[in-house]
């Protein structure tokens, strides 16, 4: 059976990261998108374990006890957080588990699953081209705008911390790109699968 991976995606919001994703999803083998899990009251059309896993207070306040969260907040009265549960599941069953977060849920996964996790940083060009996509989106008024461009000045400084840097000039070519490191995220050896192999290697000579 094929060993689970992590792939942590991070990347200011514009550059494409679920656009690409949705481009190479037949070429990656089976994965896991991570979403994740809140106390708030589902929104007209929003359902469950696609859009967020839905929980009561008292049931994710149970798993904080349990150390079952990669992170978690409590925004306007409800928590949200990831919840490594789907995550070690996914796993299990040998699915590449694709985080789309930020540069500080990468340090977190980093901590907590360094040996199995690969990451890459999905960026426009520039900074003008991600404002010039930002605007052509028309989705968000000049206040949320101008916020995601400061983020994204301050994100790009993080990009020495990941594997990979894929540079979303078109979406084809960011694809190619993305399919080749998903696929590398699957060969890469844990440091139990390692010491088992140089075990293996050095008893049968």
């Amino acid at each position: 059976m094929q060993k689970g991976a992590i792939l942590v995606l991070s990347g200011p919001s514009g550059a494409g990261k679920s656009t690409i994703i949705n481009a190479a999803s037949d070429e990656i083998g089976e994965y896991y998108f991570s979403i994740s899990t809140t106390t708030r009251a589902p929104r007209v059309g929003e359902e469950d374990g696609k859009d967020y896993f839905f929980v009561s207070k008292e049931s994710f306040e149970e798993d904080i006890k349990a150390g079952n969260f990669l992170e978690y907040a409590e925004v306007h009265g409800n928590y949200y957080g990831t919840s490594l549960k789907p995550v070690r599941e996914a796993l299990d069953e040998g699915k590449l588990v694709i985080f789309d977060i930020d540069v500080q849920g990468h340090r977190l996964v980093r901590a907590k699953m360094n040996d199995i996790t690969t990451s890459a940083f999905i960026t426009p060009p520039t900074l003008k081209e991600l404002e010039t996509r930002l605007r052509a989106r028309s989705t968000d008024d000049e206040s949320v705008i101008v916020k995601r461009i400061e983020n994204a000045k301050g994100e790009i400084k993080a990009v020495g911390e990941y594997d990979f840097t894929i540079i979303n000039d078109t979406v084809e070519e960011a694809t190619k790109r993305f399919v080749i490191v998903a696929k590398a995220a699957r060969l890469k050896q844990s440091a139990e699968d390692e010491e088992k192999f140089v075990e293996h290697w050095l008893v049968n000579n």
